[in-house]
């Protein structure tokens, strides 16, 4: 196994165990994240998002695989099952992963999923009628964000 398809497997086996510091240090102190609800996370931003995210999974389970990985490039298929907590409903889902290596690190992780899919999951009737609009897409990424910065501001800064 090439050591950056290794370091996609022990970022997810992390993930699956809700062990954030050890997704954190995975990721190149420059790293760029995006995905549909988080398009633009740079350093620290990235691994908070993470922190966020494990620390408030409830119901939580997480399968991946599909691994591939080359001294630049990797990518990966995950499957995340867990409550939305703002509506109590069920998501599944599907994410296509893409990453680029720098240093031994990931430097670039890009997460692409149907952010409507995702949308009739956790919102219910509203996702399904609205989800697909600008309107909502927005809403979504604006809370989102919102809650990043939240997290943030009363978490105390890394070492």
């Amino acid at each position: 196994m090439h050591p950056n398809a290794a370091l996609i497997q022990q970022f997810y086996q992390a993930f699956q165990q809700l062990d954030a510091a050890t997704m954190a240090g995975c990721y190149h102190p420059d790293i760029h994240f995006s995905d549909p609800v988080f398009p633009d996370l740079r350093g620290t931003e990235a691994s908070d998002m993470w922190r966020m995210l494990v620390s408030r999974a409830q119901d939580f389970s997480l399968t991946f695989g599909d691994i591939s990985a080359d001294a630049s490039h990797g990518e990966a298929s995950w499957v995340a099952t867990y409550t939305f907590s703002a509506t109590g409903r069920t998501v599944v889902n599907r994410i296509r992963a893409r990453f680029d290596f720098r240093d031994g690190k990931i430097v670039r992780h890009v997460d692409s999923f149907d952010l409507w899919r995702w949308a009739r999951q956790a919102l219910g009737l509203k996702g399904l009628l609205l989800g697909w609009t600008p309107l909502v897409r927005n809403a979504i990424r604006q809370q989102a964000g919102r809650g990043l910065a939240l997290y943030r501001s009363r978490r105390p800064a890394a070492a």
